[in-house]
């Protein structure tokens, strides 16, 4: 009996380390980790940095959208592959400066900093990240304007990327557009993507152009739409200039 006490004396701090060991260990593989980590984040919590919940939703939803786009161009891809459709030639385009624009003309038009001695001409389509500008429409040899997609004076045919319904897309003179829909009853939703129509006779197919920000199915003659440009066209100052001829 002294033995025993004698040995418990000398080892009982190591024998309850030992065994509070297998607890926790046994513990975690119950729980498969749960209780370490919600420890591990009640404790940190207080030093980690406050970031607004829908903040981390829309980071998620814009993840989320990079995979299916990345995903729908490899199918794209492939379907070329297999019907044997020969790619576009590659063109870089030009890049220029935005160099003007008057405070009584802000969404109509733009002054760039390229022209005829760049190989720009009238026509050719204008572009910035995001979507579509405008087209060129006057050129001298070191500068063009641009008439904006925003101009009331702009008309571009256009498709709905989900559903294939088409209209004549009209500028307001500001970010967002008028969609005229060539149908009386167009499949049409909120947060539908709109681009450029393959029937388009002033800009190429499939150029982004916006969402659609809100629908009127009761407008006569027929129904309408706000598309929400997603290109900010009253921030640009840089665009990119694609020769284009205009189809008749």
């Amino acid at each position: 009996m002294d033995s025993i006490r004698s040995w418990w004396e000398r080892y009982s701090f190591q024998t309850a380390i030992v065994t509070a060991g297998i607890g926790l260990a046994w513990i975690i593989r119950q729980t498969q980790g749960v209780a370490i980590m919600e420890t591990y984040q009640f404790l940190s919590r207080p030093f980690q940095a406050a970031i607004p919940k829908q903040e981390l939703l829309q980071d998620a939803q814009v993840r989320e959208l990079r995979y299916r786009l990345t995903e729908l161009e490899s199918q794209n891809q492939r379907l070329k592959n297999l019907l044997k459709v020969k790619p576009a030639p590659n063109d870089a385009g030009i890049w220029a400066t935005v160099i003007g624009r008057g405070a009584d003309s802000w969404w109509n038009q733009v002054l760039i900093a390229k022209g005829s001695n760049d190989g720009i001409k009238a026509g050719s389509v204008v572009v910035a990240p995001g979507g579509l500008v405008g087209r060129v429409t006057h050129v001298s040899p070191n500068s063009s304007q641009v008439l904006l997609v925003s101009d009331p004076n702009s008309q571009v045919g256009v498709v709905v990327s989900r559903s294939r319904f088409s209209g004549m897309l009209k500028g307001q003179s500001q970010n967002t557009a008028t969609l005229e829909f060539f149908e009386r009853d167009p499949d049409a939703k909120v947060g539908d993507i709109v681009h450029t129509s393959q029937f388009s006779t002033l800009f190429p197919e499939s150029i982004p152009i916006g969402r659609i920000k809100s629908i009127n199915l009761d407008k006569q003659p027929s129904p309408e739409a706000i598309v929400e440009f997603s290109t900010p066209l009253g921030l640009i100052d840089y665009v990119k200039i694609y020769p284009f001829t205009e189809r008749f």
